[in-house]
């Protein structure tokens, strides 16, 4: 699996120094382009060179000397000095990764910093690793998305440091795409101000609910960590392009923005110690259970379900689901939930019908570049938000 070959090197598409950009954002860039193809790390410090196979902007394998899989991409974390490059082609190496990108992102820089992962080079582009992260109760990597389509872009605003974007509670209607800096995403709970998350360039701002719902609620304050350039997106075009969705799909789209706002609620529970699990998982019956292979989705007709992650420090609470609400696998976004990351409980009376999933799928496909990215930085959020609400676990066990 680490041969590589002449058309590998003719494809080379994207290529550069680790000292210049750290693993955790070339898997972030890779990602947020869907980038299909091989990565190539080089380093003095190893005999031979490395490396991650891509589908569709997702890590599906990788080798590092003798080792393979997640093992091997977790090792690279530590690779702090050295060279990639990456060769835009057809991948046909099994898959055997199935961990969602952001959370494997979250867990190798946790892994580096506990010393979990053996740091290759001479260590004076730490700091680089780490440039990323916030400490607050947790580490928090920076969540970017692709580059930014300006058509939809019809105005531009300038914040700094400390200046509160969206304020929690607040009415508003605006979507805002980060051009330049970062912004703290963070939520009131009882015990003080959580930093939920950190959003950089490409990354939005906003809920889809609050473009398509008048007199909504903004759910959390938005905070500029430094000097901010935004540009706000044009509202009418979303719009526009939201009212010729297909029912089902418009449904989904409010749903996924539902289930960011749920787990972001279900991670300051657990934070303020306010969650009691044990009726969630005894009083029902298992539907999914976490990292099974399962390729159906299904809609809520009757019940609730819950999505409970399993963790060495206990269950963790992700989300509650009712009537109407979306559950199973997506095979077009990754949320770091069921199946691969979480099981599904659901109340005795739970019914349940199947959805076709390649109808979204190709739904999804002719959607606008903007939207799309939307509904990618949703799934990435939920993902990242998830983890920290396994941290927050971890803490009060």
């Amino acid at each position: 699996m680490g041969e590589i070959n002449t058309t590998m090197k003719n494809n080379v598409v994207f290529s550069g120094n680790l000292d210049f950009l750290s693993l955790a954002e070339i898997f972030q860039l890779l990602g947020a382009n869907t980038g299909c193809g091989v990565l190539r790390l080089i380093s003095e410090y190893a005999s031979e060179p490395a490396f991650v196979y891509f589908v569709k902007g997702n890590m599906i394998n990788a080798s590092n000397h003798s080792s393979t899989g997640l093992d091997a991409l977790y090792s690279l974390f530590g690779w702090t000095e050295g060279t990639f490059e990456f060769s835009q082609e057809d991948v046909k190496i099994k898959k055997v990764i199935n961990k969602n990108r952001m959370e494997i992102i979250l867990d190798g820089l946790r892994m580096l910093d506990d010393g979990l992962i053996e740091k290759l080079g001479t260590g004076k582009f730490k700091k680089k690793l780490s440039e990323d992260i916030s400490k607050t109760e947790t580490e928090l990597p920076i969540i970017k998305g692709p580059l930014v389509d300006y058509l939809y872009v019809v105005d531009e605003e300038d914040f700094v440091a400390g200046d509160k974007i969206i304020e929690e509670g607040k009415h508003g209607s605006w979507i805002w795409v980060i051009l330049k800096g970062t912004v703290d995403i963070v939520k009131e709970s009882s015990q003080g101000p959580v930093t939920i998350s950190r959003i950089g360039e490409g990354a939005f701002l906003g809920s889809l609910d609050s473009l398509l719902t008048r007199n909504s609620k903004r759910s959390a304050n938005a905070i500029a960590a430094g000097n901010v350039q935004l540009g706000v997106l044009d509202s009418q075009s979303l719009s526009r392009e939201y009212s010729c969705m297909s029912h089902e799909f418009r449904d989904f789209v409010i749903i996924l923005d539902k289930r960011l706002k749920e787990v972001t609620n279900k991670t300051i529970e657990i934070y303020n110690k306010d969650i009691e699990l044990k009726h969630f998982i005894n009083s029902g019956k298992t539907v999914i259970k976490q990292g099974e292979s399962l390729e159906g989705l299904f809609i809520i007709k009757q019940g609730k379900a819950s999505v409970v992650r399993h963790t060495k420090s206990g269950h963790v609470l992700l989300t509650q689901l009712d009537k109407g609400d979306f559950f199973g696998h997506l095979p077009f976004l990754d949320m770091g939930h069921e199946p691969y990351s979480a099981s599904v409980f659901g109340s005795e009376d739970l019914e349940i019908k199947t959805v076709d999933s390649d109808n979204l799928r190709r739904e999804y496909e002719n959607l606008s570049t903007t939207f799309k990215n939307i509904l990618e930085n949703l799934a990435n959020c939920i993902a990242a938000t998830s983890v920290l609400a396994c941290e927050f676990k971890k803490k009060t066990s």
